[in-house]
């Protein structure tokens, strides 16, 4: 059983929360893609593969398998992290494109088709066409992942891409705000450890 806590969505982008799947929300280092039964737990909380795929995945897996899948996941993250870290607070150009042959591999193995499907509308009877996937491989699982971080290059600002000012905290996210005036991945946690740790300086300060 695992003593991981849920994962956490905090960027405003799939693809930064793909990054943040590795944290220090509070004080121990957390890796939500730690072994193939975080890598499902993960993807299911994300929401970017059915739940029916992720049992039938788990379900035809071989001792191991998934562990490799996992695997290949934090590769892709680490790699994604330092193409994010190496571009972010500036507009992504055409130029970066050369950078992006890991990602485009991915995306590559991809057997994506449309199906006509109920549409599942609250008192709409009618249908819609819907974009599926075949999941043939235990590494399909890595292509929402691959989606997901492609959209963000496409769609993003890198301009908008910051990291959390609070002490040893790794987290990332798209600064959507008004003002572009984000600080914290959560307020309620590295904000007020901000602020506490302020006053308490104030307090010394005054001794």
């Amino acid at each position: 059983m695992s003593n991981r806590p849920p994962a956490m969505f905090i960027a405003d982008s799939p693809g930064l929360d793909f990054l943040n799947s590795i944290a220090t929300p509070v004080d121990t280092p957390v890796d939500w893609l730690d072994d193939g039964e975080g890598l499902i737990d993960w993807l299911a909380q994300a929401r970017l593969v059915p739940p029916y795929e992720l049992d039938a995945m788990k379900a035809r897996a071989l001792p191991g398998e998934l562990d490799k899948v996992a695997d290949q996941a934090r590769a892709l993250r680490e790699w994604f992290r330092g193409f994010v870290r190496k571009h972010a607070g500036r507009p992504l150009t055409a130029n970066a494109l050369h950078e992006l042959g890991p990602l485009n591999s991915i995306l590559a193995r991809d057997e994506a088709f449309r199906q006509i499907v109920p549409r599942h509308d609250e008192g709409d009877e009618g249908l819609v066409l819907q974009r599926m996937r075949r999941w043939q491989s235990l590494e399909s699982l890595l292509l929402p992942v691959g989606e997901a971080l492609a959209q963000f290059v496409c769609e993003e600002d890198f301009s908008d891409v910051k990291a959390c000012e609070g002490h040893s905290c790794t987290m990332l996210f798209a600064d959507h705000t008004r003002r572009r005036a984000r600080r914290w991945c959560i307020m309620a946690v590295c904000g007020n450890r901000a602020k506490q740790a302020a006053h308490r300086s104030r307090l010394k300060s005054r001794q």
